[in-house]
């Protein structure tokens, strides 16, 4: 018999207090009212916190269609917060800027036509356009006076003279423009031409080092994505002549690196080999010569992001299993202190050596991502509570789960359930699948318009997202576990995953409902298939439903080879057929709904067609495909995401909880589900 145990910690029992019998659960209208944190920056005095919100269009209420809008907040230590830019707008790539006192932004406004530099004073002011580009500026660092600025933008293209005329085929994968490296000393109300530094292939980050005499640039040798992902390499760039003077040699994919207060060294991110599924190594590096050491390789956690704390030691943020931690590192990678997070998980990190606290992003069970000031100690103080009305909401109940799979290996992953004890027979189950498989899931904020969460916990389902193997914040090793194995072992962790909650007494084996996006659609795709007799009912999202296509038609071929499969289709058709849902769809007994944007690159929209076409023809269960045009790898704007959440949650509701038999109406009823927008005098 398989074990299990539920670990409730601070995460245990979190419906919230003060008449929660006779609240409202949670319900989808109001994922369009949450707000979200995304970046977060230190001041340099410390005191200060400049960060992104993201907020949702609400078309519930008749609001304009459209991703959400990303707002600039301020916050002070101790206390105070306001909104600095708002509108429909999206800001990114905040910054203070040295010697100023100002925080930097770019964004696309008023007659902008690209995103454009802006600067605004916290004491007072609106924001103004300090520097644009004939391209849009997709990242950029200050040098150590706030005076010059290096930014990342393509060149200006030509027009070419005849697409007014219907000439516009497009080459593909070569109409694809590098982006350089600039730099440009901007000053509010001129335009100053920005100069080029020379340097050979495609500029995606920058990280500036204190002296401003160096640069580290991340370069790949193209700008497609497959390049970005496996062959991108950081160069420490001379800032006066343009020459490189070390580079990191690093293997396979790289994350962000940060200087060192007296810039010798560098840390980085990366992955520990060419074949490591992610960057989630600490590296200290040699900015002279390049040469560099892993850090606790063999620790079973990822790391996220990094600080450094003096020339002698960073402070690392990890995840490591369903938590997070902050842990400090000597340069020779001696681990000298560790603080685990207990309420919330830490997802982002920034501040300057020599500071007391950090600023950081964190989320918890009981609300979404928000920004906080933190110490290396794992000290906390919240910067604003931008959700105040989930107070008046009944979450469910959430806590680690953890079993033993088939063959002795611990497995865990996030429960959410409703309120209170589980029914006689268990709840009726929907286990949600993370992408990836190199991501994971942690015991924080867990629901969203893809993934049920509380949503599903108030609508008297349990929920369960497992770490399967493949997942990351488990260590390498973990995350190599499901390579040169599609839909094996790490697929096999899923049905232990059920059967041990089964066991356990929370969940009814004859309602389990299996859904995910990417390679969570494959899961998804995969157990309505090969697996159909564990699962009453599937919810895929841009998944993948046939490996040998998937392979020929996705824009990151080498990465799947180098990280995921580890042979090429030509080297065993056979093996990756068979591991392809479609091989299997004659024996599903599964009702599916496929659901995929138009435009996804990632995983071709043929995926889900192409499994859809194979159980209208090889199978008598219930089958329904779902096209978002104008979406890519997942829905971006409010009203397919509104559109998404409740025909996933309908299709749940039908057949683990409702009549089943043949699938629910196509149409949803908007005129019962949102607002006009109109006035209503």
């Amino acid at each position: 018999m398989k074990t299990s145990r539920i670990i409730a910690g601070a995460a245990a029992g979190l419906a919230l207090a003060g008449g929660a019998a006779a609240q409202a659960p949670l319900e989808i209208a109001d994922l369009f009212e949450i707000s979200q944190a995304g970046s977060a920056v230190l001041s340099p005095d410390g005191g200060h916190i400049a960060y992104t919100l993201s907020d949702p269009r609400n078309v519930v209420e008749g609001e304009e269609n459209g991703p959400p809008d990303v707002h600039l907040w301020i916050g002070e230590a101790g206390g105070g917060t306001r909104s600095y830019v708002s509108g429909h707008i999206s800001v990114s790539d905040i910054a203070w800027r040295p010697g100023a006192g100002t925080v930097t932004f770019t964004a696309k406004r008023g007659d902008d036509e690209h995103s454009a530099l802006y600067e605004i004073d916290p004491t007072g002011g609106e924001a103004v356009r300090l520097f644009a580009h004939d391209t849009a500026i997709s990242g950029y660092v200050w040098g150590p006076q706030g005076e010059t600025l290096y930014f990342v933008a393509k060149a200006e293209e030509d027009e070419e003279p005849y697409t007014d005329q219907g000439f516009n085929a497009r080459v593909y994968e070569e109409d694809v423009e590098p982006a350089h490296l600039w730099t440009v000393q901007p000053e509010a109300g001129t335009e100053p031409e920005a100069e080029q530094v020379e340097l050979e292939g495609h500029v995606s980050a920058l990280s500036m080092s204190h002296s401003g005499d160096l640069i580290a640039v991340a370069i790949a040798p193209t700008p497609l994505i497959d390049d970005h992902y496996m062959n991108r390499r950081w160069h420490v760039v001379d800032t006066q002549s343009g020459e490189i003077r070390s580079t990191l040699e690093t293997e396979g994919k790289t994350g962000g690196v940060s200087f060192s207060p007296d810039d010798r060294h560098l840390a980085l991110i990366a992955g520990a080999d060419r074949h490591d599924p992610t960057a989630g190594t600490l590296a200290i590096a040699d900015v002279r010569s390049g040469e560099f050491a892993l850090v606790a390789r063999a620790a079973e956690q990822h790391i996220q992001d990094m600080a450094w704390i003096d020339n002698e030691s960073v402070l690392a943020l990890a995840h490591v299993g369903t938590a997070s931690a902050l842990v400090t590192y000597t340069l020779d990678g001696e681990e000298t202190a560790r603080s685990v997070q207990d309420d919330v998980v830490l997802r982002s990190l920034d501040g300057q050596a020599g500071a007391s606290r950090f600023a950081a992003t964190a989320d918890a069970p009981t609300h979404p991502r928000e920004a906080f000031f933190v110490s290396a100690d794992g000290a906390l103080e919240r910067v604003q509570n931008h959700n105040e009305f989930l107070s008046a909401r009944t979450l469910g109940d959430q806590q680690v789960f953890r079993f033993e799979a088939r063959d002795g290996v611990e497995i865990e992953g996030v429960l959410i359930t409703p309120p209170g004890d589980a029914p006689r027979g268990g709840w009726p189950l929907i286990l949600t699948v993370h992408g990836g498989p190199e991501a994971h899931d942690s015991n924080g904020w867990l629901t969203n318009y893809s993934d049920p969460g509380h949503i599903g916990a108030g609508d008297g389902y349990a929920v369960f997202y497992p770490n399967y193997r493949g997942s990351t914040g488990r260590g390498e090793a973990f995350a190599k576990a499901h390579q040169n194995d599609y839909a094996g072992t790490e697929f096999n962790d899923l049905v232990d995953g059920v059967d041990a909650l089964v066991e356990a007494g929370i969940a009814d084996r004859d309602r389990v409902g299996i859904t995910g996006g990417s390679y969570g659609g494959y899961a998804s795709m995969w157990g309505a298939t090969a697996l159909t007799e564990h699962f009453a009912a599937s919810v895929a999202f841009v998944g993948i439903s046939d490996q040998i296509s998937k392979f020929l038609t996705t824009d990151i071929p080498n990465e799947a080879y180098l990280v995921h499969s580890r042979e090429w289709p030509w080297e065993d058709w056979q093996n990756l057929l068979e591991r392809s849902p479609i091989f299997h769809a004659g024996d599903s007994q599964t009702p599916t709904l496929i659901l995929h944007g138009e435009d996804d690159t990632r995983v071709y929209p043929g995926q889900s067609l192409e499994l859809y076409r194979s159980l209208k023809l090889r199978s008598d269960a219930p089958v329904r495909l779902i096209f978002y045009p104008g979406e890519g790898h997942g829905n971006r704007k409010a009203a397919a995401q509104f559109d998404y959440a409740h025909r996933m949650m309908r299709w749940f509701d039908h057949y683990l909880q409702g009549e089943g038999g043949g699938p629910p109406a196509s149409d949803l009823p908007f005129s019962e589900l949102i607002e006009s927008g109109e006035d209503s005098d």
